[in-house]
Parts: structure tokens; C-alpha cells; sequence
């Protein structure tokens, strides 16, 4: 929308602007209200200071998008205010304005800090788009801190225990060398975050770091993923294609479930690996590439080699250093931790006031069986902080952590069972094991709460072989 404005020295045009915040400080109050009633017609929101003090302590107690500051003034010069401000606020854009400007003044500014330098009479065109130059500028700033934070809680290792500490210890030791790695663990552990923590702290961090899920890619492709291909060499190499070890070059590799790739890529892998060179499919010209290799699988590799589906080799090669990942059933002192830190990462993500767990509530979520792990775990706090209200307890965990069970058509559960009794076992195992878990495994408790001698539920215990987790 345009709009038409008068000004002291001559009308311009003027663009209207989102509400933003922004703060006058200058001793001439004829210079403060009017910008203030041209930038309050603009949808700014304008607050006005007649000295530095003043606009000091409203810095201090304030947020602002701006600062338009008068670089003469008694007490604190805007000069002063510059540096104290900026040291309060390291982004905050401030737009110096002077009657007596001059080069080497608007240079001294700009190296303490200042967004802009405009001289008095201000020419409004270049004040209301410095202004919004200035605005934009600072949303990016906060809009890259943001995505840099995220970024970062991407790489979080989180967790106490003793496997975990042993971890990240040996990530430390190994990741400035050039050493390969071989991570192994269950599905939804976090190897691939045991990769990315390798490339950070290591010596190719500023190079990339490329992921290949050799799982995801049909068989017949592998070749041309790893290596390239030439145009022309196959009925769809419609033009060259860079491969992954090409595009790696400098950094890492990170070879995903390696563990399903076929035997014919591994070959040549292997040999990739050995003499540090290439060929795209098609192609003839050897090229030399430059990768650090780290590798990780949900399989046991040796029972692989003894079945014939992987080379022992490439085996020996991969596995420098092994670096093993438990699942989340075998650390379930970790698991509060995690999941506390997930429900404050959502509850941010999704603009929703922080919940917070009971006791109960962690206790719950630690007596779940995990087979997703970490991922099925995250899935979960999510579910849970969409669903239940502020405080999150053990009964919203049960409800919760597992919605495709608990509202399943009941006859997919019979049609499990072939006799009655084995159906029966089935239910009273399931019932005695959530009464103990409610009642925190108070066995006493329980038993009077479900009508039964307490003798026989240890035998029901006993005979279900039911464990505290």
C-alpha cells in the first residue's frame, strides 16, 4: 500500500510496513514526534527517549526491532549509547542520525556497530528504507540462530550411563583421526548420529558430509549411486551423474545399513577404499577421491560373512574402530532425560507453553518395551504433548504409547491365540503386569488391589516371568 506524507523539508512516498518496534532517541523533540507520527502512520510501534540515559534503560528493559539514535546529545552521545547497547544486544540495528555528520564519522559508527549512518535533514526515502532493510536484516539474524540451534539438537548425544559416556569418549579420541568406523546397533539407536558427531569433530568438518542409505537403493542402482555414471551407459544415463564418493571428496562418507549392500558393489567398494580411486559406471577414467569412510548396520556382520552376504575383507577394512550403540531398553536410566528434552524441543517447535512429566510419567515411559528406540521414544513425547494436558502422567503414557494396540479391533488380538486358555494367560499376564506397574511394582499393593492372596501373585509373577524393567 502507498501513502502520502508530509514532511518538513519535502513529501515522498511512503511503503506501510508490518508493526515493528522502534525507539527514537533524540534531544530535539521536534525531530522526535515527527518521526514519530510518520512512522506510527506507517503501523510502527514508536516509543521516544529525550537523552541517552533514557534510551539506555529503555534498551535494557526492552526488546526493539531499531534503534534511530541522534549522535549529539548531553549526558550519554549516541556514540556511547552505540557501544553500551551493543554490548547488551549485538544485533540490534541501530540507524545513527547527526546534523553534523561527516565521513569519517558515519566510518567510526559503522565500525562501533551501526547499521546506517543518515544526516540530518533526513531524506525520508533512504531513513524508511534503511529502516526496512534494517528490520529485515534482523530477521534474518534471529531466523539463522534459530535453524543453527536446530541444527545443533540434531547432533545431541543425550544420556549418563556408562555406555553412552563411553561413547562419546571414543568419538573424542577417534574422530581427528582418519581412522574408518563401524557402528552397529538396533534401528532407531542414533547411529547416525555417532556419524555426524564423527564428521563435526573432525579434521573434514568444513567439507561435506554425505549419507548413503544402502538399504533404500534397488540393487541395480547401487553402482551408479556410490560412483556415477557416464552418459549414455545405460537406457536412462540421459546425462553424467556424479556419484557419492565423487561428491564426498575432502569429507565423509557415511555408508547406512551397509549391511544389505550387494556383493558385487562391495567389490568395489573395497577397492575404492583400498587405492583411493573410482570409476563411473560407463566410464574408464580412474578418479581419485579423497574419504574418510564411516559405516554402520543393524546386522551382525559376522554372521553375514559365515552366511556368504558379506566379504570379510571389506569386513576388516570397515571395522578400524567398532563403536557399538545400545538400544534405549538396555540404558532406561537415560530415558527421563531424553524424553524431557524432546518435550521442551516440541513444545518450542510447536509454540505450546512446556508441559512436564510426572514421576509417574517416567516411570511409565521407562517400564515401555522400546523396540523402535530412540525414534519410536521421540514419536511418543510427541503424541503425549499433542494429546494430554500439562502435566503428563503414567496413565497418558500407557494410553498413549502405544494407540494402535490399545484401540485395535479386539478380535485381531483373539485371532492370535488358538485355545481359550492360551488366550486367557495372554490377558492376565497383560492385566497383572499394568496393576504392577501402577502400583510402582508393589507387590502387596496389587494383590489386595486385584482381590488375590499375595502368595498367588508371586506365582503369577513367577509363571509369566514378569520383571521390573
Amino acid at each position: 500500500m502507498l501513502s502520502v506524507l508530509p514532511w518538513p523539508y519535502h513529501c515522498i512516498l511512503i511503503y506501510t510496513q508490518n508493526m515493528a518496534e522502534i525507539l527514537v532517541i533524540d534531544d530535539e523533540a521536534p525531530i522526535r514526534e515527527t518521526l514519530k507520527e510518520i512512522l506510527e502512520y506507517e503501523n510502527y510501534t514508536v516509543t521516544t527517549a529525550d537523552d541517552g540515559n533514557k534510551g539506555l534503560q529503555l534498551i535494557q528493559k526492552n526488546e526493539y526491532d531499531v534503534i534511530l539514535c541522534d549522535v549529539k546529545m548531553p549526558g550519554i552521545d549516541g556514540m556511547e549509547l552505540l557501544d553500551r547497547a551493543q554490548a547488551l544486544r549485538p544485533d540490534l540495528p541501530f540507524i545513527m542520525i547527526s546534523g553534523h555528520g561527516n565521513v569519517e564519522m558515519a566510518i567510526d559508527a559503522t565500525k562501533k556497530g551501526a547499521y546506517d549512518f543518515i544526516t540530518k535533514p533526513p531524506d525520508l526515502n533512504r531513513l524508511l528504507i534503511a529502516i526496512r532493510n534494517a528490520i529485515d536484516r534482523n530477521n534474518l539474524v534471529s531466523e539463522t540462530k534459530i535453524l543453527k540451534r536446530k541444527v545443533a539438537k540434531t547432533f545431541d548425544i543425550i544420556g549418563e550411563t556408562p555406555a553412552i559416556g563411553k561413547i562419546k569418549e571414543t568419538i573424542e579420541k577417534v574422530a581427528p583421526t582418519e581412522a574408518r568406523v563401524l557402528i552397529t546397533g538396533e534401528n532407531g539407536t542414533g547411529k547416525e548420529l555417532v556419524a555426524r558427531w564423527l564428521h563435526e569433530k573432525s579434521n573434514r568438518a568444513s567439507y561435506p558430509l554425505v549419507e548413503v542409505n544402502c538399504a533404500s537403493i534397488p540393487t541395480e542402482l547401487i553402482e551408479s549411486e556410490l560412483f556415477g555414471h557416464e552418459k549414455g551407459s545405460f537406457t536412462s544415463a540421459i546425462k553424467q551423474r556424479i556419484g557419492k564418493f565423487e561428491q564426498a571428496h575432502g569429507g565423509t562418507l557415511f555408508l547406512d545399513e551397509i549391511g544389505d549392500m550387494s556383493m558385487a558393489a562391495q567389490a568395489k567398494v573395497l577397492r575404492a577404499i583400498q587405492e583411493g580411486k573410482i570409476t563411473r559406471v560407463g566410464g574408464d577414467k580412474e578418479i581419485k577421491v579423497d574419504v574418510r569412510i564411516v559405516a554402520a548396520t543393524n546386522k551382525n556382520l559376522l554372521e553375514e560373512i559365515e552366511k556368504g552376504n558379506f566379504r570379510m575383507d571389506l569386513y576388516h577394512r570397515l571395522s578400524v574402530i567398532l563403536i557399538h550403540v545400545p538400544t534405549l531398553n538396555e540404558r532406561t536410566e537415560d530415558i527421563p532425560l531424553i524424553a524431557n528434552n524432546f518435550l521442551v524441543d516440541i513444545c518450542n517447535d510447536n509454540s505450546i507453553p512446556v508441559k512436564s512429566f510426572t514421576p509417574d510419567g517416567y516411570q511409565a515411559l521407562q517400564d515401555v518395551n522400546w523396540t523402535g528406540n530412540i525414534r519410536e521414544l521421540r514419536n511418543v513425547v510427541e503424541r503425549l504433548v499433542i494429546l494430554c494436558g500439562d502435566k503428563i502422567t503414567g496413565e497418558d503414557v500407557y494410553m498413549f504409547s502405544n494407540p494402535a494396540q490399545r484401540g485395535a479391533d479386539p478380535f485381531g488380538v483373539v485371532d492370535d491365540y488358538k485355545t481359550l486358555q492360551d488366550f486367557r494367560d495372554w490377558a492376565e499376564k497383560v492385566f497383572i503386569e499394568r496393576k504392577l506397574v501402577q502400583n510402582g511394582w508393589n507387590v502387596a499393593k496389587t494383590a489386595q488391589e486385584i482381590d488375590i492372596q499375595r502368595s498367588h501373585l508371586y506365582n503369577k509373577i513367577e509363571k509369566y516371568s514378569l520383571k521390573r524393567r
